[in-house]
């Protein structure tokens, strides 16, 4: 693992016996390498107006986010990606589709952090390489037409990224950090914080108030030095039910609470619903059922219920890494395959 390091950049410091420090690229550099156009950065800026304009209420039409739990093979994604850019086409007056590009995982002890952290699927973690493939697939996808959705996990990774988003998640576990809640108060840009494991919404509802307000913290700037940064605050900062352990969160009376409980807190009452996770009992078959339930609230009424996410791939399931893998398969949480994801969302259509 260390030669592998090593030989991405020999500028190496020593910083103690327990922890080696291998300079990358600085934020500058790498948008210098792998830029953003002025058409695309234009196109992204619009998108992420739409889905305000969602989250807001002034725009009916339902969020769509739905991709791979993990990106691990960019031909694949591209792949899906075509597919989902034409689907988007045809079904935009009625659907605002946004393909999940999560480039980053987070784990509960070890295993695979994601293509940024470990692009070669072989434990080098060549971090270099990670952040450029990871940039360039997601400004390839951009480029498709699609507004991209990812989870920001490691904050010093969002700002080699986050001009080439549209929306952005917290997981729930990293809800109820501080240091991910003074960075969503500065990215440009919607960001849902999902309720905890246990399926309680106070962390989200504490993270969303705090994100929208002002803050100095510490940082690193574009040019990779250590800095105060000094953000604005971010108002479109919104609620994903995901459910928890005690079972799923997406049920009518579930979902009037949480929009309830928004209400109390002086919040949006506006929130997505995760079809995957603990509202699918972790069963990707099982996210059309949820996604067609949430549906059916929102015939009922409409003001609280923006949006949907899935976990999608090319096929259904999942694999291990290891050995020769299948094409479209996740190695992550198992995905809804595309065949049933491209009939769903022309029932929501529908609906």
């Amino acid at each position: 693992m260390t030669a592998r390091l090593a030989s991405v950049n020999h500028d190496l410091d020593t910083v103690s016996p327990a922890r080696r420090a291998f300079r990358l690229s600085t934020p500058a550099a790498l948008r210098k390498a792998v830029p953003v156009s002025a058409q695309l950065a234009a196109q992204i800026e619009r998108q992420r107006a739409a889905i305000r304009a969602v989250l807001r209420g002034e725009d009916d039409r339902l969020l769509v986010i739905t991709g791979p739990c993990s990106l691990h093979d960019p031909q694949a994604a591209l792949d899906y990606g075509r597919r989902l850019a034409a689907l988007a086409d045809e079904l935009g007056d009625r659907l605002l589709i946004v393909m999940r590009a999560y480039v980053e995982k987070p784990r509960t002890t070890v295993g695979w952090k994601g293509l940024l952290h470990d692009p070669h699927l072989d434990e080098s973690n060549d971090l270099e390489a990670g952040l450029r493939i990871s940039r360039r697939l997601l400004i390839e996808l951009a480029e498709l037409g699609l507004p991209i959705a990812t989870e920001v996990l490691s904050p010093a990774a969002a700002a080699y990224l986050e001009d080439t988003l549209s929306w952005a998640a917290i997981g729930a576990r990293t809800t109820e950090s501080q240091t991910h809640r003074e960075l969503v108060s500065g990215l440009d840009m919607p960001v849902g914080f999902k309720n905890g494991t246990d399926g309680e919404l106070g962390a989200a509802l504490d993270a969303i108030q705090a994100a929208a307000r002002a803050h100095s913290h510490f940082g690193m700037s574009d040019a990779g030095e250590s800095a105060l940064v000094a953000t604005a605050g971010n108002p479109d900062t919104h609620l994903i039910l995901r459910g928890g352990r005690r079972g799923p969160n997406y049920d009518a009376d579930s979902v009037a609470a949480a929009a309830d409980a928004l209400a109390r807190a002086g919040i949006d009452r506006r929130l997505i619903v995760d079809c995957s996770h603990a509202n699918s009992g972790k069963d990707a078959l099982r996210q059309p059922e949820v996604a067609e339930q949430v549906l059916a609230q929102r015939r009922v009424d409409t003001r609280a219920i923006a949006g949907i996410m899935l976990e999608s791939h090319l096929e259904t399931g999942k694999q291990a890494l290891g050995s020769e893998l299948a094409y479209g398969v996740s190695v992550t949480d198992a995905c809804l395959g595309w065949v049933p994801t491209e009939a769903l969302l022309r029932r929501l259509a529908a609906g």
